[in-house]
């Protein structure tokens, strides 16, 4: 009997899904929970698994196909058992025919092929007999080695092997322009003597008129491919977030070197201890909190015509993968640990690129942080992250000159910048926040005086 596969519910405001693949084939031996078929939702992909175990009869839905919670995917039906019992009954009863016990040599017979009588010259090695010679009551195996004239597996067939290809010599200037430059330089035709590949002829292989790009060539000047239905979902909210908030953007710059200065004095206690690195984002998730708590109208959002101001702090932060842009949350960090919070962000950021993340995972958030900086932005503009009144965006860190006290010295500094809603939050209040993060960032005492 047969069992139905269908889409299972797939979260709050979810109805519809794609068939991104098939796991497995028909006919293919499925067990019982193994993943058979992979959605592709506006938010998550989704692994289907098999209600029972045995063969995937039936594929109603073929990839790329639009389906509804509840709708039929395929059947599997139960394997055939029978065949497979038989088989293995066979194996068992059979028992090869004992051979003569004769002595062990290395002996292999002539190797014959089929294509066109080619003929193979083996060479005859030394044969090994194995004779029983009695020592103490005790016949152990002696090897003896003998000189017949047996033919042995080892093939001369009539084909030259490859040989290693050899590098084209080159001048030293020539090798270090072309170390530099990445060239193979067997594919260079040399003007020295023998063909020597010298320092001119790379000077006018790189001043040459390149050809045209591979890729053009081979898929044409252009290439259309379908949206995924995450990056559709990313190209929409991202519009709707520009089209119904007021955003606008106020910026500051951070002095990194207090926080640097602890990383670097506690990182192996701290790893020692709670086996995770002490990364920048503990420091600014509690300095985002610190500030939420101040100014609560960024930790609120718009409903119709209320202000719903919210007294928890569920922080958001993006998330680069292979298939888009995905914001995981961390609930309730400000009753997480430092530890906590850099273990919970590690755990979220490998489901995320490995494309474990659930619908759960992605919503509740109430503020969010952007990470330009790993990527070597040095200042932007982030978007909101509806229905989120707030994000901010972090840069790389680059040592800079400014002044402290009247003296000019080298500081590792950080550009933030914090977009917001002004709708519901006005300028004195942004910029105020981004203050206090400032703050709470240079004097990172503050963060566990709760000040």
């Amino acid at each position: 009997m047969s069992e139905k596969i269908v889409v299972p519910a797939l979260g709050e405001s979810v109805t519809e899904a794609t068939v991104s693949k098939w796991l497995k084939s028909v006919g293919e031996k499925v067990d019982s929970d193994e993943p058979l078929v992979e959605l592709e939702t506006d938010k998550v992909n989704v692994e289907v698994p098999s209600p029972s175990s045995g063969v995937l009869e039936k594929i109603d839905v073929k990839e790329g196909s639009t389906v509804e919670v509840g709708a039929l995917l395929g059947r599997v039906g139960e394997s055939n058992s029978k065949t497979i019992d038989a088989s293995s009954a066979i194996e068992k009863k059979y028992t090869p025919p004992k051979k003569k016990e004769e002595p062990i040599s290395l002996y292999e017979e002539k190797i014959q092929e089929d294509k066109e009588d080619e003929k193979v010259k083996v060479e005859k090695p030394k044969k090994i007999n194995i004779k029983n010679k009695s020592t103490n009551g005790k016949e152990p195996l002696i090897l003896e080695e003998q000189n017949n004239e047996e033919p042995a597996l080892i093939l001369a067939e009539e084909y030259e092997p490859k040989k290693p290809q050899k590098t084209m010599a080159a001048s030293p200037s020539a090798r270090k322009i072309a170390q530099e430059r990445n060239i193979n330089l067997n594919e260079i035709k040399g003007s020295g003597k023998r063909g020597m590949v010298m320092k001119g002829d790379l000077l006018d292989l790189m001043g040459s008129k390149p050809g045209p790009n591979l890729k053009k060539v081979k898929d044409g000047p252009e290439e259309r491919i379908k949206m995924t239905r995450l990056r559709l979902t990313i190209a929409k909210r991202l519009k709707e977030a520009q089209n119904n908030a007021a955003m606008l953007t106020t910026f500051n710059e951070v002095d990194m070197f207090s926080i640097m200065e602890i990383r670097k004095n506690y990182q192996e206690e701290f790893k020692k201890k709670y086996s995770v690195k002490l990364g920048f984002m503990s420091f600014f998730v509690k300095a985002c909190i610190g500030a939420l708590k101040n100014y609560p109208a960024i930790n609120a959002e718009i409903q119709e015509e209320e202000i719903v101001y919210k007294n928890y702090y569920n922080i958001s932060f993006a998330v680069g993968t292979d298939r888009g842009l995905v914001v995981p949350v961390l609930r309730n960090p400000d009753e997480m640990s430092f530890a906590e919070i850099e273990k919970n962000i590690l755990n979220l950021g490998e489901k995320a690129r490995n494309g474990k993340i659930t619908i759960n995972d992605l919503q509740g958030g109430t503020f969010t942080i952007t990470n330009g900086g790993i990527y070597g932005s040095m200042l932007s503009t982030p978007i909101l992250n509806p229905p989120q009144s707030g994000v901010l965006g972090m840069h790389n860190i680059i040592e800079r000159a400014v002044v402290i006290n009247g003296a000019v010295v080298i500081r590792p500094m950080m550009y933030l910048a914090l977009s917001y809603d002004h709708r519901i939050v006005d300028g004195k209040e942004a910029v105020s926040f981004l203050k206090n993060i400032k703050d709470s960032l240079e004097e990172p005492r503050r963060l566990f005086l709760n000040v």
